[in-house]
């Protein structure tokens, strides 16, 4: 336990060395909560790339960014007198010991399903007590969030009062459905390819789509992020092999035609 915690004090005063304001470093010095932001969201997604990848090593230095980008967070707001390093660790650990009675209380919890209900029973009285006076199933699902996660979130909310399908069977037919909206919005655009309108039910269109396939895959039980990660693996691993195959052949993939590249491959897929 000395090890970690002589760790994170190292951590922390290298990170109040970095943002010193006459001897620090200059671009830490500028950066705010809002320029941080999106490097915490990049740390996150290379955390799960690594567990993705079974790369532990990786995974140990993707903590570490991931645990950089919350010290970096935590000492702009202790130079603004918000709340420090200290008052964010005291927060979790009051809030997992609030949420786990059955754990360090005398509360019982038969199975883990019972634990999901009750935890998110503790997060709507918790937001009451703060003084949110949102009481709507969907409340309290962060407007921050990858949308494709939001929208499995919504989703699953909505399901605990019954607004769901009762099987795929009926979500696959809805993504024909949506399939055939876009394909119909592509023709009218191809009528009006100037019209905004068109343009904009297009979009709408697509969005309904994207939301249908998450909805598939919270049935199917599958994350719908691990399961793009996956697609966009295999694809660039493939499209990688076109590649290969093309140089050894004295070829470039650019400037050959649509069925070259089918042939290609379709090459790689049997060859895999």
């Amino acid at each position: 336990m000395s090890d970690a915690s002589d760790g994170i004090h190292r951590l922390l005063d290298i990170m109040a060395r970095l943002r010193d304001p006459h001897a620090g470093c200059p671009w830490d010095i500028q950066q705010t909560f809002a320029t941080i932001a999106p490097y915490t969201v990049e740390e996150a997604y290379e955390v799960a790339d690594a567990i993705d990848r079974g790369d532990l090593d990786g995974l140990r230095d993707e903590l570490g960014d991931l645990l950089l980008q919350v010290v970096f967070h935590a000492r702009m707001a202790q130079e603004q007198g918000a709340f420090g390093f200290d008052d964010v660790v005291g927060a979790i650990c009051d809030k997992m010991v609030r949420r786990h009675p059955h754990v360090f209380g005398d509360e019982s919890m038969p199975d883990a399903a019972a634990q999901t209900v009750a935890w998110e029973e503790l997060k709507r009285r918790e937001r009451a007590a703060a003084g949110d006076a949102d009481t709507s199933a969907l409340a309290g699902i962060a407007r921050g969030l990858p949308e494709w996660q939001r929208a499995v979130k919504l989703q699953k909310r909505a399901a605990r009062v019954g607004f769901d399908w009762p099987g795929p069977d009926p979500v696959i037919a809805k993504l024909h459905e949506e399939i055939e909206e876009v394909r119909a919005e592509f023709q009218a655009r191809e009528s009006s390819p100037d019209d905004p309108a068109v343009q904009d039910r297009l979009e709408d269109e697509i969005g309904d789509l994207l939301f249908v396939a998450a909805n598939l895959a919270r049935h199917a039980g599958v994350d719908v992020g691990s399961a793009l990660r996956r697609a966009n693996h295999k694809f660039e691993r493939r499209f990688r092999a076109m590649e290969a195959i093309a140089a050894a052949e004295g070829e470039h993939l650019a400037g050959q035609p649509l069925d070259a590249h089918e042939r290609y491959w379709q090459r790689v897929k049997a060859q895999e």
